[in-house]
């Protein structure tokens, strides 16, 4: 009679042993996979059943279901200007700037490009000789965008856009150490409005002579 009770506790802890053993081998805060695998969240080893289509991060899209974004398959290619032309180091601080010379060159662009279109190639070519024909004198090209995309975005097309103009420059035989780039993204709208007549607008280069100080 001893023995039997004997035997039955003796099963009796082999199975809570064997039990215990196997609810350490579950990690905590796992997430299950539909149609087999775990990732386990919380680290350690993960299985993924390779069968099954693998997560892919997709950011986020701006509100409203603006297309001006880097995830519209219209994405900007990587940018190394001084790979093309050095940047300039200068300080033009000190230097008088003055909008109204080269108001009239401002170039614009077609929505999420920043290539000059062939339209205003003479646009740049008055500028170009305005600074040939006062030397010493600087330019500012500040890049700016529409509305649409996000802050972020639109802060890397407009300096996409300065570039493009400062390096047109450079081969028409400007001192690209003379030409100054900012971009301002969506903040400095030349015409409110919500639609393509005012977004047309706002996609441009506009270009600020920067005189010397006396």
């Amino acid at each position: 009679m001893k023995l039997t009770k004997f035997s039955n506790l003796m099963v009796l802890g082999l199975a809570l042993t064997i039990s215990a053993a196997g609810c350490k081998k579950r990690p905590t805060g796992i997430t299950d996979i539909p149609g087999g695998g775990t990732t386990h969240v919380g680290g350690g080893e993960k299985t993924i059943d390779n069968n099954l289509p693998q997560p892919t991060f997709i950011p986020p899209a701006p509100p409203n279901g603006d297309v001006n974004n880097p995830n519209n398959g219209n994405n900007l290619p990587p940018r190394n200007p001084n790979d093309i032309i050095p940047l300039s180091n200068r300080d033009f601080s000190t230097y008088i700037p003055d909008r109204a010379a080269l108001a009239g060159a401002t170039v614009y662009f077609d929505f999420d490009k920043f290539s000059i279109r062939s339209s205003d190639q003479s646009k740049l070519s008055e500028v170009a000789n305005y600074l040939k024909s006062h030397p010493g004198t600087a330019v500012r090209v500040e890049g700016n965008c529409d509305e649409r995309g996000t802050e972020e975005y639109n802060r890397s097309l407009g300096e996409r856009r300065a570039l493009a103009a400062r390096e047109a420059l450079a081969t028409m035989g400007v001192d690209p150490t003379l030409v100054e780039t900012v971009s301002f993204g969506e903040d400095k709208p030349a015409v409110p409005g919500h639609d393509e007549s005012a977004y047309a607008k706002n996609r441009r280069d506009e270009f600020v002579v920067l005189n010397p100080p006396k």
